[in-house]
């Protein structure tokens, strides 16, 4: 696994719930042994080890963390000593019915140390780099899943639970305190306010958040018709409205390969070459919208077949030339963005973001700039989200010379039909888009396209001026 994910330029391994659990098919998700890494993969001595070769190799390790949620199991936390010691007595704020699991009470002190204490413990006793919190939506919510008369109002007649926030916050405030360095993720899916905002100024006080409104967006948008496209750019472009208002991290996750709802290459629309060619673009799109990046096994490679936690991924079909193609395009994405500090430096920042343009909605085209403070760096994206290439298309840009094609998914060496720009292009003096030069580009079909300004090849003067 470290040799695989290395040579695919990875600075993470997230591992799905190592926590000792009962059953195979909860993927890990329902803990009865908190402070048990699971005997399934070997001793808790072999975590350290596997935790010491990632670092050893440069690979940070994080770990899915389930404080939300335990099960009923007679021989886990349930009714531990004969009384709700854990959870709330009451099934309206005391379990999840749709999952069949109970929820810690997190007005105790006790409670809240015993998973506090756990946090630290996976931290102090093997050393990861970081943890992702599972559902903190269901945790903040005394409604979530629930139907009016199932559910109790807090003190002031709300439905936030106001003893999970507690708990989050309390969490997060230990685990910087002991661990500097350390990454908390949030997996949460609603517009709750403050989730990647400090403690003491009210926030929950994680490092990142899911960006699960992109996943749905994007996910919905290429599993259409690229016909029907045209009429659904705002899923898109929308994810922008909200970017700044969190530290996102950008996720295809497990749950959007299981249950019906076929693999990332397997959603998309037309024949086989399109099918690779759609998951391309996408990989791209996300590599170069702002926000930290994760994926699921078997994305890197075009995996067809659901996941299925009894099996094997289908790592056979990474001999044929297309699978290999997504392969190396992994590869060179994450090459591009380590190189390029303008696709990570200000993910945060309003200024790292620019669109060229975003409404070539006829022609499924978005152009943008992604830029960095600190050097000055910038690159453009144009991605065309149809079969239909485009020649003579027409882009205004901020700096007069020429541009370095620095990344094009319709590469033959990924699979695609080989169509580009021939290295890259010269400006010419033609105002679109706000600027005075422009750039006369060819768009292949289902593509993304990204160009850097090179100053050694540019002719003539400059007009520097980014806004």
């Amino acid at each position: 696994l470290i040799p695989y994910v290395k040579e695919k330029g990875f600075t993470h391994i997230e591992l799905m719930p190592i926590s000792e659990h009962p059953f195979d098919g909860s993927w890990g998700y329902q803990v009865t042994g908190w402070y048990a890494p699971t005997s399934r993969y070997g001793s808790p001595d072999e975590f350290r080890y596997f935790v010491d070769e990632c670092h050893k190799s440069g690979i940070g390790v994080i770990l899915d963390w389930v404080p939300g949620h335990f099960p009923k199991d007679s021989h886990g936390l349930a009714f531990f000593d004969g009384s709700h010691l854990y959870e709330h007595g009451d099934s309206r704020i005391g379990e999840h019915k749709e999952w069949g699991t109970l929820i810690f009470n997190y007005s105790r002190n006790e409670v809240r140390n015993f998973l506090v204490a756990n946090l630290v413990y996976w931290f102090d006793q093997f050393h990861i780099d970081g943890i992702r919190v599972d559902a903190v939506a269901s945790m903040l919510y005394r409604d979530y899943l629930r139907p009016d008369g199932e559910w109790i109002p807090n003190e002031h007649g709300g439905n936030e639970n106001l003893e999970a926030v507690k708990f989050l916050q309390q969490a997060n405030h230990v685990l910087f305190e002991n661990f500097s360095g350390a990454l908390s993720i949030a997996e949460e899916s609603t517009t709750w306010p403050g989730v990647t905002k400090p403690t003491d100024i009210g926030g929950l006080g994680f490092n990142l958040k899911w960006n699960m409104g992109w996943m749905h967006d994007m996910l919905d948008y290429f599993e259409l018709d690229p016909w029907f496209r045209q009429f659904h750019q705002n899923n898109v472009t929308f994810s922008i409205c909200y970017n700044f208002t969190e530290n996102f991290m950008l996720a295809l996750s497990h749950d959007e390969v299981v249950h019906g709802k076929s693999n990332l290459l397997n959603k998309m629309p037309g024949d086989d070459w399109q099918k690779h060619a759609n998951t391309r673009a996408l990989l791209a799109y996300m590599w170069t919208h702002p926000g930290k990046k994760t994926i699921f096994m078997g994305m890197e490679f075009g995996q067809r077949k659901e996941w299925n936690v009894w099996d094997d991924l289908e790592w056979d079909l990474t001999q044929y030339e297309p699978h290999k193609g997504i392969q190396s395009l992994i590869r060179d994405l994450n090459s591009l963005y380590k190189s390029e500090p303008s696709l990570w430096r200000d993910d945060f920042e309003e200024y790292g973001f620019q669109w060229i343009d975003c409404n070539d909605n006829k022609n499924s085209v978005i152009s943008f700039m992604r830029r960095e403070k600190e050097n000055g760096e910038w690159v453009i994206a144009i991605a065309n989200f149809t079969p239909q290439a485009h020649s003579n298309y027409r882009i205004g840009v901020p700096v007069s010379g020429f541009y370095d094609e620095l990344l094009n998914t319709d590469s033959s060496k990924y699979g695609g039909s080989n169509l580009g720009n021939m290295g890259g292009r010269f400006t010419e003096e033609w105002h679109i888009h706000g600027y005075d030069y422009s750039l006369d580009l060819v768009l292949p079909p289902l593509c993304l396209i990204v160009l850097k300004h090179n100053p050694q090849k540019s002719i003539g003067g400059a007009n520097n001026d980014l806004s």
